[in-house]
Formats: structure tokens, C-alpha cells, sequence
């Protein structure tokens, strides 16, 4: 007996000596800095014969995004460099999650041109033409972008075993076997994150603002850690601090494979104080709407939180995953469910950047496709509303689907985005109709808001069909045909039907709650599979827009010196 149990150390030893031998000394961080990524390697990179790089960077406008800052006070001051340098280095982490090393990739590119339209892009593909590739010899963009090894098979991560492998924190990496291995966020980029955790204890350490100095401190620890519910709740509680700093891996967009991995960005926000005070009211509504909306009860019995607050900033950096194509110009966060139910979320409103957008793109856009007669209907108030209510709209419904399977996120897979985006268009405008009913709102008419909201379809689709964005833009435009919501005239203009189009926002509306409710995954795939396709007709048009001159996005000029800081 004891021969045998000798026998069984000494085989177990030998394969723990094995393993010992078959692992690297290098660090996770060292490994993931010597990954290729998904750019081969090879000499300078060019454009290819179908782009003309030059009229691709014209379809961005320049705007520069600055603040009043004589109302912060010197501490606060004092806190922004520091967070200028955070988001810095969120957004290197962001290009290695995206393609992996920056600095050789921009290297071989040696017209001014192409590059300053790769940073754009943070990468080799145009994010605003359907992701393709506009660098000679680069194939299609990986669907998990450089999350996963790109020739990594579903069978492959089906079969790791490792319970990580689907976290929104971790990345998927081959041993030297071939075997796949889970690394962690703050493991893969550690040196990246220590040093943001250090400058993010000394802003808490400036922070005269209770709420702002918990968050920062809390959100430290979570970058070296990656577990970020608790900084979620901080960020939840801070209420009225004049400077707010969303950073870490937040949206999920750029895996396109299964929609697991979250990418790292950064915004750096001022308060509008008193923009915010006009918002304050209606986060007290949400439980009285989620009553209303129009669908059987089992599929709103969910109470969202009403601890929340709508409020309006003037942005002044983006960083990684948001400043990455197209430019979003409102926040919901934070994206867990559970602190959603509990405590709801905050919906921030990016005033200058939305204003910009309204100015630029969507006036010109309106004044190209819109029936002659109704563009006075086409305002900013209507438009900032519109952006704000689809941000509102997040928290209504349900996160948990029916059968008790799950979260309505993991029912729905890579095919949540684009379904979740719709809802939140839809119910946004539906919300907006019944505020009016209300008495709640009573500046202009509920008209503006869907003459407005038609337009800015057309703002929004010019990004494609390919982001979640764009496909819920597609599967609104489809029904909103089929329900006859708006009338295509003669002189290539769009007129919107009021009544029919009020009936198409209630059906629409009703008809998504009912399969997110459901995780009705095979339906909702099949949808986005069948109707987010921009229409030939609907191409025209977008043509005709951009034989006009009219911008497609905005790009920034943007940071401490802009700021005078």
C-alpha cells in the first residue's frame, strides 16, 4: 500500500515538474505586450485601391471640446490633469484590446493622411463604412476584435473549461501548446493600470466633493482588480460633484463575436448646472412609466430604481472605446443589472457634444430629406429630449427574462446590443408622448420630437448597419414603413404621419419588450438578420447627402491644452 501511494506522489510530482517546464516566466503583462495581435506583420502599410482616404477623414467635422471651468474651484482644478493622464492610458489599453500593439501599427503607415485616419478609427477598418478595411492586404476586422486569437474556433471556447472565459473582464489567449488560457484585464496590462490607480488616489486624495472622492477611490481599486460593482454603487451616490470621470472596461460593442468582453474608455465631464436642474424631475418618473408601458404585466413586474438622476455636462475628452468612429453624445450607465434594479442609473447628457451633432450634421440632414413644411419642427430642444429619454429608456422593461434562464443580456448573446439600442429608441419617443400627455413636458409639441427623431435617423444610420447603433436605426425604419409612419414624397423628401406614427411607437415598443422578456433569441436574431439592412431607396438618399457636402460624425480637438490647463 505504501509502494503504491509513493508511486502515485511520485507520478503526480512529475507531471507538476511538467507543467513547471511547459509554463512561461514571463509575466501576463509581458506576454500580452509580445502578442501580434490581429494587424500580420509585414513592411509599410498603404491604403487600398477602393479607398479615397482623404475624402473617408472629410466625412468628420472638427469640434473642439472645451468648459468654463472658473466655477471649479482649485482642487477641482487641480483633479483634472490627473484624469487627462487616466484616460490617456485607457486609451492605450483600448487600442491593444482593439488590434493590439499601436505603436507598429502606426509605424508602417507613413502618409499623414491614412494614419491620422487610423487613429480615428483605432485601427485598419472604417468603423463608419461597415468596418471595412481601407489598408492594402488587411482582411476583414476579427468579429472579437483582439479579445480572443483570431483563429480561435466557437468549438475551442466552448470546450475551456474555465468559468472566467466569459467575464467582461478577461481576455482569451493560446498557450504554447495551442490550449486556450483566460488572462485577466489587470493582469494583461498591469503596469497600465497601477499607474491609473495611482492617479486616481491622488484625485480622490484633491476631491472635495464626498461622492466624487469615494468613486475615485473605489474605481482604483477596480482597475487593479477588475471587480467594479462596488465603484458602480459609488458612482450611483455621487450626486453633486461638478466633475465626473467615467473610466474602466464599460461597453461591450466592440466583441461582435459573442458581446462578452468589455473595452476600456474614459469621458472626462463638467456640470451644466443649470441644464441639470431642468432634468432633475423626470428620474422620479420612471417607475410611474414603467407602469404604462404597453405591454402585459409580467413583462414590466420589474420596479427599475428610481435613485437615479439625469443630468446635463459639457464633455471635454473622450478616451479608447467611445472616441473610437462614431462619438456618442449621452450616457446610461452603469451597464450591471443588478445595480440597476436596485439603484437605477445615471443618464448624462453631453451637451456640447449633442449641440454640435444638431448643428453640424442634423439641421443640413433635415433640410435635404425632410418634407419642406415640417421642418420647423426640427429643434434642439427636441433633439437633446429625444437623446436623453432614449438614455431613460435603458432602465424600463425588464432584465430578467421570463423562464428564470438568466439576464436578458445573456439570453440574447452578440444579438443583444442591437435589440436593446431599438428599445431604448422606441420607448425613449414613447416616453416622450406620454410626458406631453402628462402636462410633464410643455415646451414646443410632441411633433418636434418625431419629426426631430426621424431626422436623426438619418444622422444616425449614415454610421452603417454594421454597430448596434445602426441596426436598431434599420429595424425602426423598417416598421415605421410598415406602419406607414411616414410618407416618401416626390421630391425625394420624407413626411411624418402623426397618427400613424404615435400607433407604430406604442406596437414597436410593446412587440421588443415581449422578446427580450422571453430571450427569444432565435426571433430577435432573425429580425436583426432580415430587416437592420439599409433599404436601396434609403441609400439614395444617404448619397445625396453625401454628394452635399454634409459631415457624417464629429472628431475632436480635444485635452489639457485645449483646456488651458
Amino acid at each position: 500500500m505504501l509502494r503504491k501511494v509513493v508511486n502515485v506522489i511520485a507520478i503526480i510530482a512529475m507531471f507538476t515538474i511538467i507543467a513547471a517546464c511547459n509554463k512561461s516566466t514571463k509575466s501576463a503583462e509581458e506576454m500580452e505586450n509580445n502578442y501580434q495581435g490581429v494587424i500580420p506583420a509585414g513592411e509599410a502599410l498603404v491604403p487600398n485601391a477602393e479607398t479615397d482616404v482623404t475624402q473617408r477623414l472629410s466625412i468628420y467635422a472638427l469640434v473642439t471640446l472645451t468648459a468654463d471651468i472658473q466655477k471649479l474651484s482649485e482642487k477641482e482644478k487641480q483633479i483634472l490633469p490627473l484624469l487627462f493622464e487616466v484616460a490617456s492610458i485607457m486609451d492605450e489599453i483600448f487600442w491593444q484590446q482593439t488590434i493590439g500593439n499601436k505603436e507598429s501599427f502606426l509605424s508602417r503607415i507613413n502618409d499623414e493622411t491614412t494614419q491620422k485616419f487610423a487613429r480615428i478609427n483605432y485601427g485598419p477598418w472604417d468603423r463608419l463604412n461597415g468596418n471595412k478595411p481601407f489598408i492594402e492586404g488587411i482582411g476583414a476586422k476579427p468579429l472579437g476584435a483582439n479579445f480572443y486569437p483570431v483563429d480561435m474556433t466557437k468549438e475551442e471556447f466552448d470546450a475551456l473549461p474555465d468559468p472566467d472565459k466569459s467575464s467582461l473582464y478577461t481576455l482569451i489567449r493560446r498557450n504554447d501548446d495551442g490550449t486556450l488560457r483566460v488572462v485577466w484585464y489587470h493582469e494583461a496590462h498591469a503596469s497600465k493600470v497601477k499607474k491609473a490607480a495611482e492617479l486616481l488616489k491622488q484625485a480622490s486624495a484633491l476631491a472635495e466633493d464626498e461622492g466624487l472622492k469615494k468613486y475615485l477611490d473605489l474605481r482604483a481599486d477596480a482597475l487593479l482588480t477588475d471587480k467594479y460593482q462596488e465603484s458602480d454603487f459609488a458612482w450611483m451616490d455621487m450626486k453633486t460633484s461638478n466633475i465626473d470621470f467615467v473610466v474602466g472596461p464599460i461597453e461591450n460593442y466592440e466583441d461582435a463575436l459573442y458581446g462578452a468582453k468589455a473595452a476600456q474608455e474614459a469621458f472626462i465631464l463638467i456640470k451644466d448646472v443649470e441644464w441639470s436642474n431642468r432634468l432633475t424631475h423626470f428620474a422620479a418618473l420612471l417607475p410611474e412609466l414603467q407602469k404604462g408601458l404597453p405591454v402585459e404585466q409580467k413583462y414590466k413586474n420589474e420596479v427599475p430604481g428610481s435613485d437615479a438622476d439625469l443630468n446635463a455636462y459639457e464633455v471635454v475628452y473622450y478616451a479608447g472605446d467611445c472616441n473610437a468612429g462614431s462619438k456618442t453624445i449621452a450616457i446610461n450607465l452603469p451597464n450591471d443589472e443588478e445595480v440597476q434594479l436596485k439603484k437605477g442609473s445615471r443618464k448624462l447628457q453631453l451637451k456640447n457634444a449633442m449641440k454640435a451633432k444638431f448643428d453640424k450634421i442634423l439641421v443640413p440632414i433635415s433640410d435635404v430629406l425632410i418634407d419642406e413644411t415640417q421642418r420647423k419642427y426640427i429643434k434642439f430642444d427636441a433633439f437633446f429630449a429625444n437623446t436623453m429619454f432614449h438614455e431613460v429608456a435603458h432602465g424600463l422593461g425588464i432584465k430578467n427574462t421570463l423562464d428564470g434562464k438568466g439576464t436578458v443580456r445573456e439570453a440574447l448573446k452578440e444579438q443583444y446590443s442591437a435589440i436593446e439600442e431599438a428599445k431604448a429608441d422606441i420607448l425613449g419617443l414613447y416616453m416622450v408622448t406620454k410626458l406631453y400627455e402628462m402636462g410633464e413636458l410643455n415646451d414646443g409639441e410632441v411633433m418636434d420630437n418625431y419629426v426631430t427623431f426621424m431626422a436623426g435617423i438619418f444622422r444616425s444610420v449614415r454610421f452603417g448597419a454594421a454597430s448596434a447603433h445602426g441596426k436598431a436605426n434599420m429595424l425602426t425604419f423598417d416598421y415605421f414603413g410598415a406602419k406607414n409612419a411616414y410618407t416618401y414624397q416626390n421630391d425625394g423628401t420624407y413626411r411624418i404621419n402623426f397618427d400613424a406614427m404615435k400607433e407604430a411607437v406604442t406596437g414597436m415598443g410593446g412587440e421588443i419588450l415581449v422578446l427580450q422578456g422571453n430571450g427569444a433569441y432565435d426571433e430577435v436574431k432573425n429580425l436583426i438578420q432580415t430587416k437592420s439592412i439599409i433599404p436601396e431607396q434609403l441609400q439614395k438618399d444617404l448619397d445625396r447627402l453625401k454628394g452635399a457636402g454634409i459631415p457624417v460624425d464629429i472628431v475632436f480637438e480635444q485635452g489639457q491644452s485645449v483646456m488651458g490647463l
